[in-house]
């Protein structure tokens, strides 16, 4: 198990309904940043230019708000004490390259296999990841038993990935576009699991997102820099200015999930996540469909068994018991 942290500094639980909320709108803006970046991916036909320039951005808002805010300030100086002190070990600073990941499997994948085929991937990483995260203490919440319900959770959270490769629209897809974001959902889950554990140290979910935007960046201008190196850069850039949005939407929703899921544990924020991303995923692919997309019909079933999903884990069946 890991045990808990003797310095880090405590923090109020929010109400299980308003925590389940906030991870509702993160994966909301975790869909709309898939599709932003997916656009901006095959505008520049480069999803590593694309992922630098969103990250960047992203980073960019971070470090103004950072030098702006007294708490800003004052987390910066409360991380770098503790790193010099070793109070911050270096696994705690490396949640950037899980969401460098995501942000270029975004880019890379999502403009050809739409934002529900991503999504339903990542659900499954995540609901994978987070119940081992939750059993080992990985999260500021400590260890989270795997009872029954988060179980059966979990498990409709696979079946409603499961739905998602039957019917004719995965054939043609590259298989490496489908596996990227189970993957990217396994990072998720660890990174949300990280950040929960930085704030608890710096004291502020705006210090731990500037750390995440700093290494992700870094990573991904490298990547940038190679693949153009071997086949140059994007032609031109587009002008539309909400293309460039991707970063800042990232800045929010990571900051959200440092901010509530020591109030969740890694699992239910993310099947909370889960809830809000296919939910919009339907609605972005329904108005706006990309080659991949599933269909209408099987998308709403998928969804369905997600809310279930979140409905079973989140319910507070003990509670029910013992008043009964």
């Amino acid at each position: 198990m890991i045990s808990g942290d003797a310095s880090a500094a405590p923090a109020r639980a929010l109400p299980l309904w308003l925590a389940l909320a906030a991870a509702i709108l993160i994966g909301i803006l975790t869909a709309l940043q898939a599709r932003i970046n997916g656009v901006l991916g095959v505008r520049l036909e480069d999803g590593f230019v694309a992922a630098a320039v969103s990250f960047g951005s992203g980073l960019l808002i971070l470090i103004v708000l950072s030098l702006a805010l007294p708490g800003g300030r004052r987390g910066v100086r409360t991380l770098v004490s503790g790193v010099r002190g070793h109070r911050i070990p270096w696994w705690m600073l490396a949640g950037g390259a899980a969401g460098a990941f995501t942000v270029a499997t975004q880019g890379l994948a999502v403009g050809i296999i739409g934002v529900s085929l991503f999504s339903v991937g990542v659900v499954a990483g995540q609901a994978v990841c987070g119940l081992v995260l939750d059993r080992i203490g990985f999260g500021p919440a400590g260890v989270v038993a795997v009872t029954v319900p988060r179980l059966v959770g979990g498990v409709l959270a696979l079946a409603a990935v499961a739905l998602s490769l039957f019917g004719d629209a995965v054939r043609g897809i590259p298989w490496w576009m489908l596996v990227l974001p189970f993957f990217a959902g396994v990072g998720i889950s660890w990174q949300q699991g990280t950040n929960g554990r930085l704030r608890q140290r710096v004291g502020t979910p705006l210090t731990a997102t500037l750390v995440n935007f700093a290494g992700g960046t870094v990573l991904l201008v490298l990547a940038a820099l190679v693949h153009v190196g071997f086949v140059g850069g994007p032609a031109v850039f587009p002008t539309d200015p909400w293309i460039y949005l991707g970063g800042a939407t990232g800045v929010v929703y990571i900051f959200l999930s440092a901010a509530v899921v020591a109030s969740t544990g890694v699992l239910l924020l993310g099947l909370g996540s889960v809830v809000g991303q296919l939910v919009t995923s339907v609605v972005i692919d329904a108005v706006w469909p990309a080659a991949g997309s599933p269909g209408i019909l099987q998308e709403t079933v998928m969804v369905v068994l997600a809310l279930a999903s979140v409905a079973v884990a989140a319910a507070p069946w003990g509670r029910m018991r013992r008043s009964g």
